[in-house]
């Protein structure tokens, strides 16, 4: 990995890799650090609690797909995912401090910026 497939190293790492379609953007540092823990901090505390929690998303799931997007359940069921979300990730936002953002940001457009392509006539010149 070079430095810059890593534009940003703290306070959670962001991997960016080019694919042939676009990129992945790794924000496995972040699950790990903060989601994760968070989740076995809270069931360590409360397993059953957590158990308990996630055993009635897993219904409310099971009844939004059934009923529709539209339905109460789905509703319910995106409340409930959004305070989850809230407690465990922060909210789903990734702090970027810094030159890291500027990193971030020449990474991205490094990757979309067009690039040649080699055809086929160009491989069998060669």
């Amino acid at each position: 990995m070079t430095a810059t497939d890593m534009p940003v190293d703290g306070p959670f790492a962001i991997k960016v890799t080019t694919t042939p379609s676009g990129c992945d953007v790794d924000v496995s540092a972040f699950l790990a650090r903060a989601v994760f823990a968070d989740l076995i901090a809270r069931a360590d505390e409360d397993p059953e609690g957590l158990v308990e929690e996630l055993a009635d998303m897993a219904q409310l799931l099971r009844s939004a797909v059934h009923q529709g997007r539209d339905s109460h359940a789905r509703h319910e069921y995106d409340e409930r995912m959004q305070q989850l979300v809230d407690e465990f990730a922060g909210g789903g936002l990734i702090p970027v401090y810094g030159n890291q953002v500027g990193r971030l940001r020449d990474r991205l457009t490094a990757i979309t910026t067009p690039r040649s392509v080699t055809t086929q006539q160009d491989r069998r010149a060669s």
